[in-house]
């Protein structure tokens, strides 16, 4: 866990946008690491980098699928905003626009991304992680790519208008 827990908290952060989050999934994956592990034989030659990877993936996938939208009449409080300040201070505009941006891509196009650049992983690893093969890796990272270029582009305001 020593080894690995910053990877895969980088790797769920980068998913979902909320450390908070980020932290429940990741210790849920190294649970789940921990009772299968009495039964590990390296999952068809997979490393435990790469299952830690592939578990973190998919439950930030479900996760985000099993939250809908919450409708209620109140108006929730607001957070502590000193939280946020220190936030905000590290982060640029730009910053905030990119990863907004990368939440709103649809789910897969954001795990081959965030494996791809975040997590500085190959096609192969990545592919791996998410299990599907490198073509189908490579197609979604530059739908991924496409999309967040036609997003970030300032001239993309005065296109549509």
């Amino acid at each position: 866990m020593d080894r690995h827990l910053n990877r895969i908290h980088g790797l769920v952060w980068h998913m979902t946008g909320d450390p908070y989050q980020a932290e429940d999934i990741a210790q849920e994956t190294f649970l789940r690491f921990w009772q299968a592990a009495p039964k590990w034989d390296e999952h068809g030659g997979a490393t435990i980098l790469t299952w830690l990877r592939r578990v973190a993936t998919r439950l930030c996938i479900d996760e985000k699928r099993r939250k809908g939208p919450i409708y209620t009449d109140e108006t929730p409080d607001r957070s502590d905003p000193a939280a946020a300040a220190d936030i905000k201070l590290v982060r640029s505009e730009t910053a905030q626009r990119v990863q907004a941006a990368i939440l709103a891509l649809p789910e897969r196009q954001r795990a081959a991304l965030t494996l791809s650049y975040y997590q500085h992983l190959s096609q192969k690893e990545g592919a791996a992680v998410m299990g599907i093969k490198e073509k189908a890796y490579e197609s979604l990272l530059s739908r991924a790519k496409t999309k967040l270029k036609l997003d970030l582009l300032p001239e993309k305001e005065s296109l549509r208008q």
